[in-house]
């Protein structure tokens, strides 16, 4: 199957299963900033997952942004500047704590798990569930439709590339994008995954194949918003900017609240509210 026929799949599939969604208010996190609810919502499979919605108070329509979630068993909750700010939606995929009845996934081992063929490998469902959440997310009717953002990894790109709309892409980390090539620079998890993987006896053409699909720069050209890559390599990332349409780079520094300051700011100016530090001077 190519590529194009490969999305258009999951598409079908996303389209012909009802969300369904479910909100529950969180009285214990909700302030006079903003209220809280837990979201569980159906994807493919049909698989229920698992988000952290937060609506801020008073007179919307609001700026939103999707989080995507990170490789790991945990995501956190929308940090408190966010919830003031945003309407914002932490996704748990299926797998993660709070979206694992039924399926807990291994870490490590999910970043290989039905790689064998595009069609079983587990991220084409991650995928999806990401799809969905943004497809809830943007119809909210609290939500102001030219002020949407996605803020995560490779999934906030491949997110942004097959819903056409979010204004403001910010990717603050990597794990598809040449993916086989930076398995052979590092030994550490998830990507000494590939490497176990290959040494239990797959082949590296097989798994390359599987990971073609999610290359983000195969999925950037489709992006119709500002891209921002927070990267330490420019070099290295060159042939994923060169195909993002519209673009910045902030080199980060990995000073905890040098780099958090700039990515609040970036998005605040782009979605038209007052950037906040997470820390204090």
């Amino acid at each position: 199957m190519n590529f194009d026929n490969y999305w258009s799949a999951v598409d079908d599939e996303l389209a012909a299963i009802p969300g369904r969604p479910v909100l529950d208010l969180v009285p214990a996190r909700t302030t006079d900033e903003a209220t809280f609810y837990t979201l569980r919502i159906t994807s493919t499979g049909p698989y229920r997952v698992y988000g952290n919605l937060s609506i801020p108070a008073g007179d919307g329509p609001f700026p939103a942004v999707l989080l995507t979630p990170r490789y790991g068993s945990v995501n956190n909750i929308p940090h408190p500047n966010d919830r003031s700010r945003y309407v914002v939606l932490s996704l748990m995929h299926r797998g993660q704590r709070l979206a694992d009845e039924g399926f807990a996934a291994a870490y490590p081992g999910l970043l290989t798990m039905g790689i064998g063929d595009p069609a079983t490998y587990i991220y084409r469902g991650i995928a999806a569930d990401c799809l969905r959440a943004a497809e809830f997310l943007r119809g909210l009717t609290e939500v102001d439709p030219n002020r949407v953002a996605v803020s995560g990894d490779d999934l906030a790109v491949l997110t942004a590339a097959r819903r056409p709309g979010f204004s403001s892409v910010r990717v603050t980390d990597l794990l598809f994008y040449r993916a086989m090539e930076a398995r052979q620079k590092s030994s550490l998890y998830p990507l000494e995954e590939l490497n176990d993987h290959l040494r239990a006896g797959s082949s590296a053409e097989t798994l390359a194949n599987t990971l073609s699909y999610f290359d983000p720069a195969r999925h950037a050209p489709a992006i119709t918003g500002r891209t921002l890559f927070a990267i330490d390599n420019e070099d290295w990332c060159g042939s994923l900017i060169s195909v993002t349409p519209d673009t910045e780079v902030y080199n980060v520094t990995h000073l905890d609240g040098t780099d958090n300051d700039f990515l609040d700011a970036w998005l605040a100016e782009r979605s038209g509210v007052p950037a906040m530090s997470k820390f204090i001077a």
